[in-house]
């Protein structure tokens, strides 16, 4: 038998920082880059109730584990859950499994992160951020850890929300932290830009996109749903998560090359590639660069494993028992 280790959100959610998630997961993606494996997710979708299964996963070998997330949002009671599977990457055993969800917005705005601190320009001092929901939050919480911005710019479609926004990182940042009425008001002058949507179209104008500005977009993971304008994808040095992902389910990609402006080749690189050095990423500061985030197991790991490692030494969760194939796997 394997003693491993169930955490629930409440156990993990106070072990961490923001630039404690972007430090993991930038190491994380390096080994990616190196030829560590990692998949797109798969995503099962079910009518009725309409609802959605999602299962991706990653093998970090130097971190010492491999895992990912299996989650469900929708059907019939509306809501999601999050599981973490976490497993040995030597052994293979079973190490823990994490209630996943508190993690969530800080895993992937640590990727978010990772993608600024490698592909914006360094002297970035203005970021707009389109959206104000959970991973908008956790998309800037770790994007102000890479970069020092003076004036953040926040757009939601209803205001009491993007001003609730505005004013919990004035709070927070040592940033000027304003709500705007529109996303062209976040983008004028902005040197970074992060859509955090459930938007099917897109959010942000082509021309109100800068020469030299980085982007961010994770709210897209559908290939019919795409936050960013075609023309955008097409001008711009385009760098996803996982680049089999980008002709799977990156609706903004998907939707460039539907409209003839690109084809599949015009995938830079990988984000992986970006950070290992197999890539240059940026190389001029008039350049506009793309970084489009779907979800992969590669943060996902990465977090897990660090929250369970500091939960581990605080002698927090509930020990769970998990017997091996060799005993369990009988037929009887």
């Amino acid at each position: 038998m394997t003693d491993a280790l169930f955490l629930t959100s409440a156990e993990v959610d106070d072990l961490a920082e923001p630039a404690d998630y972007v430090a993991v997961v930038r190491d994380a993606y390096r080994q990616i880059g190196e030829g560590a494996p990692a998949e797109p997710r798969t995503k099962l979708l079910n009518r009725d109730p309409p609802g959605m299964f999602t299962t991706y996963a990653a093998v970090l070998p130097e971190t010492g584990a491999m895992g990912g997330y299996s989650y469900s949002a929708g059907f019939g009671a509306g809501d999601a859950w999050f599981m973490t599977p976490l497993f040995d990457a030597e052994s293979g055993e079973a190490l823990a499994l994490l209630d996943g969800a508190s993690m969530n917005p800080f895993k992937t705005g640590a990727a978010g992160a990772t993608a600024v601190d490698a592909l914006a320009r360094a002297d970035v001092t203005e970021i707009a951020v389109i959206g104000s929901g959970a991973q908008a939050r956790g998309q800037l919480a770790t994007t102000a850890t890479v970069r020092d911005f003076e004036a953040v710019r926040v757009f939601s479609p209803t205001a009491e929300n993007r001003e609730a926004f505005a004013a919990e990182f004035d709070d927070r940042l040592d940033a000027d932290v304003s709500a705007v009425a529109s996303a062209s008001a976040a983008l004028e002058g902005a040197d970074v830009v992060i859509t955090a949507t459930t938007a099917s179209d897109p959010v942000i104008d082509d021309a109100d996109v800068e020469p030299g500005t980085h982007v961010t977009a994770m709210g897209q993971y559908h290939p019919e749903k795409n936050e960013l304008p075609p023309e955008l994808v097409a001008r711009a040095t385009y760098v996803p998560d996982l680049r089999a992902r980008a002709t799977q389910d990156a609706g903004s990609f998907l939707a460039a090359v539907e409209a003839g402006l690109i084809d599949e080749d015009h995938v830079a690189a990988d984000l992986g590639e970006v950070v290992a050095g197999e890539h240059p990423g940026r190389t001029s500061d008039d350049e506009v660069t793309v970084f489009d985030s779907g979800g992969t197991g590669i943060e996902t790991v990465a977090a897990a494993y660090m929250l369970y490692k500091r939960a581990s030494e605080k002698g927090r969760g509930q020990t769970i028992d998990f017997a091996p194939a060799s005993e369990a796997l009988t037929g009887e």
